[in-house]
This record gives C-alpha cells, structure tokens and sequence, in this order.
C-alpha cells in the first residue's frame, strides 16, 4: 500500500472534524471505553454507538425492521455468522445490518427462516460487505441476494494493502481497533451471550465508513472501474446456485498419503459413513470422525474393534460408540469388486506444475515467463498477482496456448476463462510475448 499514513491521517482529521471535504462522519462517536493508549493511535471499539441491540426474532419485529431499512438512506452494510467447524450446514445463525436512518439491527434467522420481504426493502441499495464470497451463500438461502455490492475486503485488495482483514483495515484506515476473538464461535448455540451480540454488531458498525474510505483510495489509484468489474463478477457469481462438487471425498486432508485403489476405497467407504451420521446430527463432520482418523483406518485396514480403537482418532468416546459403523464402512470397502473400486478422476486442464518439465518442457518454459509477466505487472500496478489474473488461467493458457498466437487471441481465451476486462487489458499483449517462442 503506497498511501497508508496520509490516509490514517485523514482518519483522525475526520474523527478531529477538521477536514471538511471529507467522507461523512457518523452522526456521534462509537463508544470506547479508557483512554486512547497512545496520542494520535488507535481507539479501541469496544461497544455500537447505539448499543448492542437485541435480536430480531419475531414477524413483527420482522415487519417493523423491514419498514425501517425501507427508509433508510445510502448503502446497508451486512454480514453473517456461521456456525463452521460446529455444524454439518453452512446456514446463517446471525445476520447483521446497519443502514444510515435505520441504525444496526441483529437477526436470528432460525425462528423467521424467511427473509425476502427484508431483501425486497433493500434491493436497490449497494451491500456493503466484508468478504462477500464467503457469506453470499448463506444469505440466498435466506432470501437475501445483492443487486449491487461493494466487498471491502476485495477492493483492499485492489487498492495493494498487505493486510485485508477487517479489523486490520478499520484500524488502517479509521482509527479503531476490533476485537475479533468471537469470530471462531458456537454461533448456533443459542442463547447468544451479550458480548458476542457486541462484537456481530461491532462488524457492521463501522462498515460503510470502510467503504467510503476504500473507494476514495481507489479512485486515488485509477482502479474505481477495476473493482466496479470485480464486484458485478461477485454478484453474478451469488447469483449462481452452488455446484456439487464430484468426489466431495477425495478432499480428506493427508489422502495424499494413501495408496491404491483398495485403499482408497476406504477412505470413501468411511467418508460417506461419517457423511451420513453428520448431516443427520447437523455436526460438522470432523466433530464425527477426524480425517486423521479416516486416513490411519484406510491406510492399516482393521478388522476387529480393538485394533480399530488403537489407531489414532478412534478413542473419543462418541467415536467409541460409533465403532460398528466404522468396522462395517471398512467391511463394505473389503468386499468391493475390482471394477467398483475408486479411478483416477479426469482432470479438467493441466496437469500439475511440478510435472510439466518432464512432460512438456517446452510448456513449462511458457508457464514461467507467463508468471514473471503476470508478477511483474501486478507489482507494477500494486496487486496481489492472483487477483490481476487467477493462476488457474495462466496455467491453461500457457498449457494449450492460441494456435494463432496474438494479443487479440490471447484476450479471447482469458475471457473464455472468466478474466474480466480489466485483467485482459493489462495483461493480454505481454502475455501474447511471453507465449511466443523465444528467438
């Protein structure tokens, strides 16, 4: 990032009022309590300015919330709290939004599980989120799908900061620390304790300011329509529903060390044990078995309960109980004929680069100057290189490049991979060079 100080200057002369061209400040300071540590340093953010409020639970507060962001003015601000690594679904537990006019509001979409009359109140307005990609799933499920969005995290991305977290860029570019100690919780436990409603507030707070703050910075750099490209590419993605992925099993974590087909057979025999048991307990399924666990069993193949229970991961109790189904997993895996057995899955596109130099030199010679083009650029332009272009379609291109190699080739395939205008502009005539055999 190239601008930071002048920009946490900016901060403290917004929160000094002294500069009068600048964003808008909120209508009265967030609370804080103790004084700043340091003169000029961060203020820690350790309450909402209108207090943490209580979530919205009923379809009269439903209603009532519905009308209020109806009138309110400008972006909303939104978020959402999962239960990850807790439960088997990826719903939201919590939604979060806070609108100028309207204030912040928490709702507990659990009693309501509806909220398209919310999302038809605010359908005109830009979403202003942190992260969208992770959170735009589970709020479609809800009824809730932005029509305009600017994503915080992805524009500070843009923009060249090093550290893109939410509460690193509040700090930044406001002023204000936050806490994020409760981002790992049970959000599906219920009932929520008052300090984690404050800090589910707290991540909308300050978030439009962000925005305001990024935009500016953005405009700074000339990457306005950069980003306002990258954000329609969100919403159009949000609006796509989600994709089964083929052999969900194969990503066991350390199934790289199992070999053979029979084996493998068993590591997928007790995924989909474990599978089944976890969307039945809506628990996530490491909470059920850990992959470590799934990984001993396949590779030593016990076929008694006492062996089993001596690999590791099998000696929680609730693991304990579930011993016949493992044995029986492992049993059908045993019994499977030859040709039922797990194969290879066809890869779509490239093999992986570390086996391009034996298969391909000539590839692999392309695939290098195609990345110092794309590392060199996107240093040039302040970008992370993967957001510049996704390494994905450098390695399709220089794999199985243009038969007719040129600037305007090159952009057409970058675009049949889902580059956006921007990224083909920078990139497609250096790239078309780089492809080329050298002299």
């Amino acid at each position: 990032m190239t601008d930071e100080p002048p920009l946490r200057r900016r901060a403290a002369q917004r929160r000094a009022g002294d500069e009068p061209h600048s964003l808008p400040a909120p209508a009265s300071e967030p609370e804080t309590v103790g004084p700043d540590p340091t003169p000029g340093g961060p203020v820690p953010l350790l309450a909402p300015r209108d207090g943490t409020p209580a979530p919205i639970e009923t379809p009269a507060g439903l209603a009532e919330l519905v009308s209020r962001f109806a009138g309110g003015t400008g972006p909303v601000a939104v978020d959402a709290e999962r239960a990850s690594g807790y439960r088997y679904s990826q719903r939201a537990y919590l939604v979060q939004l806070r609108r100028a006019g309207a204030g912040t509001v928490l709702i507990d979409p659990l009693p309501l599980g509806d909220l398209r009359t919310l999302d038809e109140a605010i359908a005109d307005a830009e979403w202003v989120l942190h992260a969208a990609s992770q959170d735009l799933a589970c709020l479609a499920d809800l009824g809730l799908r932005p029509r305009r969005l600017f994503d915080t995290e992805l524009a500070a991305r843009l923009a060249g900061f090093e550290r893109v977290g939410l509460a690193a860029l509040t700090e930044a570019l406001l002023g204000f620390t936050l806490e994020k100690h409760h981002s790992a919780a049970d959000w599906s436990s219920r009932p929520l304790p008052e300090s984690w409603l404050t800090y589910a507030a707290l991540d909308v707070e300050m978030l439009t300011d962000l925005r305001d703050a990024l935009a500016v910075e953005l405009e700074r750099q000339g990457k306005e329509k950069w980003a306002a490209e990258e954000f329609a590419a969100l919403v159009a993605w949000g609006s796509q529903p989600l994709r089964q992925r083929p052999d969900p099993w194969r990503r066991t974590s350390g199934i790289h060390r199992v070999r053979g087909a029979r084996a493998q057979a068993r590591v997928r025999s007790l995924w989909y044990a474990r599978d089944e048991i976890a969307s039945r307990r809506d628990s996530a399924p490491g909470r059920v078995l850990p992959d470590a666990a799934i990984i001993a069993a396949a590779e030593m193949d016990p076929k008694d309960e006492r062996t089993l229970l001596m690999l590791p991961g099998f000696g929680g109790r609730s693991v304990r109980r579930l011993v016949r189904t493992w044995l029986e997993a492992l049993a059908d895996a045993r019994q499977l004929p030859d040709d039922a057995l797990p194969v290879s899955p066809t890869i779509d596109g490239p093999p992986p680069p570390h086996r391009w130099a034996e298969r391909d030199p000539v590839a692999a010679a392309r695939l290098a100057r195609c990345r110092e083009v794309v590392t060199r650029i996107a240093a040039g332009h302040t970008l992370p290189p993967e957001n510049l272009i996704t390494p994905d379609s450098v390695r399709r291109l220089a794999w199985i490049p243009p038969e007719e190699i040129s600037p305007g080739t090159v952009a057409e395939t970058l675009r049949g991979y889902g580059a956006r205008s921007w990224q083909v502009g920078l990139i497609s005539e250096e790239l078309a060079v780089a492809l080329a055999e050298p002299a």
